[in-house]
């Protein structure tokens, strides 16, 4: 079965439009520095992304659709009522993988995932995500905002290099 999957996504390189290795990570320059904007304006790109957690001793993977800087950092929401809460206040170590819609580019993200429990914090997401405010507000007691902290992200293609951004 994984050899099939493998195979699959192999058999669909031909169609796929993305990076080339002579205009790098999104249109930059290959020799250009990423930073932790392109890092996050790859994930708004995407639309949605995926977090893997640890739950015991079972991987868990779920779709996440938030991200964006605040003072400086990486910041994704959920709410304190789901497990992911539960499953990164056990371990807080995270993985993000993120794959644009033509399907030639993704993003790997390691981090730690430490909780903000400001009301500012939670306040700019639900701002960014106005469409969040029909279940949550940042003083309900649910609101959950972590920055991704000790992070490094691995842009990949199938066609370029890889690219990688520490912050």
């Amino acid at each position: 079965m994984k050899k099939l999957v493998v195979l699959s996504v192999f058999s669909m390189m031909p169609y796929m439009t993305g990076v080339s290795a002579s205009n790098g990570v999104d249109g930059l320059s290959p020799k250009a520095a990423l930073s932790i904007k392109d890092v996050c304006d790859f994930l708004k790109k995407c639309g949605h992304y995926f977090i893997a957690t640890v739950d015991g001793d079972q991987p868990r993977v779920r779709p996440f659709g938030t991200a964006a800087i605040f003072e400086n950092k990486l910041y994704i929401q959920t709410g304190k009522h789901k497990r992911v809460s539960k499953q990164l206040k056990a371990n807080p170590k995270i993985e993000i993988c993120a794959l644009d819609q033509a399907g030639g580019q993704w993003l790997r993200i390691e981090a730690i995932a430490v909780e903000d429990d400001r009301v500012e914090a939670k306040q700019f997401m639900l701002d960014e995500y106005p469409s969040l405010k029909k279940m949550y507000k940042a003083d309900d007691g649910n609101t959950q905002v972590f920055y991704l902290k000790d992070a490094t992200a691995f842009f990949s293609s199938f066609e370029g290099e890889p690219k990688t951004v520490r912050f």
